[in-house]
C-alpha cells in the first residue's frame, strides 16, 4: 500500500486571485459611486466606462499572470505525486526536483492555461458588459428627470428617483455569472470555485497522465468522509486508462455531478496492481 503522502493545497493562490477581484470590484464601485446623478452627461458617463474598463484591464493582466504561474505548478504537483506513488521518489520535496512533464502533460497544461484564462476572461467581459448597460441606463434616467424637473416646481431630483439609480448602479458589480447548472455566482464568488476547481483538475489529471506514462493504469479514490454522493466513490479502485484490464470503472466515466465536480478536494493515488489493494 502507497504510504499517506500529504497533497498540495491551494489555498494561498487562490486567495491572491480572489482578493484582486475584490479590490477591483471595490475601486469599479467607488468610481461609479462619484457619478453626479443629479446632472449626469453622456460624457461623464463616457468617462466613467473608460476608468471601469481600465481598471478590468488592469485585472486581465494580474488573472493571466495568475494562470501563467499557478497552473503549471499544480500540474508539477500533480506529476510529483505520482512519482512518489509509484516508488520513483520517497518524499514530494524529491519528486520536485526530477519532475518533467511528459508530452501529453505539455499539451494539457497549455490548454488548462488557455481554458483558464477564458473562463477567467469570461467573468471581466460580463462585468464590463453589465457596467456599461447600468451606466448608460442610469444616465438616461438622469437626463430624462432632469428634463422634467421644475414642471411641479420641484428644483431637485425626487429621492426616490435618486434611490432608484444609486440602486441601479449598485447592482452593476453584483451582476452574477450563471452556470451550465442555471446557478448564479458574484464575480468574486465565481472565480473562487472556478480557481480551486481548475487547480485540483489540474492536479488530478496531471497525476493520472505522468502515471499512464509509467505504465500504472489503476487508480484509489482518496477518502475524506464525505457527506455528499462523493462518498460512494471514495476508495472506489478505478482503471486510468479505459482499455485497461480488469473489472474496475474507468475514471472519465464516472459523473462528474458526483465525484470530481467543482471545488471537489477527492484526488486519485496511482497504483500499478489494483489487486494489492483488495488484500
Amino acid at each position: 500500500m502507497t504510504p499517506l503522502i500529504p497533497e498540495p493545497t491551494y489555498d494561498y493562490s487562490v486567495n491572491l486571485l480572489v482578493r484582486a477581484y475584490k479590490n477591483a470590484l471595490l475601486a469599479i464601485s467607488a468610481e461609479l459611486s462619484r457619478l453626479d446623478l443629479t446632472d449626469l452627461s453622456r460624457a461623464n458617463s463616457k468617462a466613467a466606462i473608460a476608468e471601469v474598463a481600465a481598471i478590468l484591464r488592469g485585472l486581465n493582466a494580474e488573472s493571466a499572470a495568475w494562470v501563467d504561474r499557478y497552473i503549471p505548478l499544480a500540474a508539477t504537483d500533480g506529476v510529483a505525486l505520482a512519482i512518489v506513488q509509484l516508488g520513483a521518489a520517497e518524499t514530494l520535496e524529491e519528486a520536485q526536483k526530477i519532475v518533467k512533464f511528459n508530452r501529453i502533460n505539455r499539451e494539457f497544461v497549455t490548454s488548462a492555461v488557455a481554458d483558464t484564462q477564458a473562463d477567467l476572461l469570461a467573468v471581466t467581459n460580463n462585468v464590463s458588459r453589465r457596467v456599461k448597460q447600468v451606466v448608460r441606463q442610469v444616465t438616461a434616467d438622469s437626463m430624462r428627470a432632469n428634463l422634467t424637473r421644475g414642471i411641479n416646481g420641484n428644483r431637485t431630483l425626487n429621492a426616490d428617483i435618486l434611490q432608484r439609480m444609486k440602486s441601479t448602479l449598485g447592482s452593476a458589480v453584483d451582476t452574477g455569472i450563471i452556470d451550465a447548472a442555471g446557478r448564479r455566482w458574484r464575480p468574486e464568488t465565481y472565480v473562487e470555485m472556478l480557481t480551486r476547481t481548475k487547480m485540483g483538475s489540474t492536479q488530478r489529471e496531471s497525476t493520472i497522465n505522468e502515471a499512464v506514462g509509467r505504465g500504472a493504469y489503476y487508480g484509489v479514490i482518496s477518502k475524506h468522509n464525505a457527506v455528499d454522493k462523493c462518498r460512494e466513490y471514495e476508495g472506489m479502485i478505478v482503471k486510468l486508462t479505459p482499455d485497461a484490464p480488469g473489472n474496475y470503472r474507468y475514471i472519465g466515466d464516472l459523473p462528474r455531478n458526483e465525484i470530481f465536480h467543482p471545488c471537489c478536494a477527492h484526488v486519485v493515488t496511482a497504483v500499478r496492481d489494483p489487486k494489492l489493494l483488495e488484500r
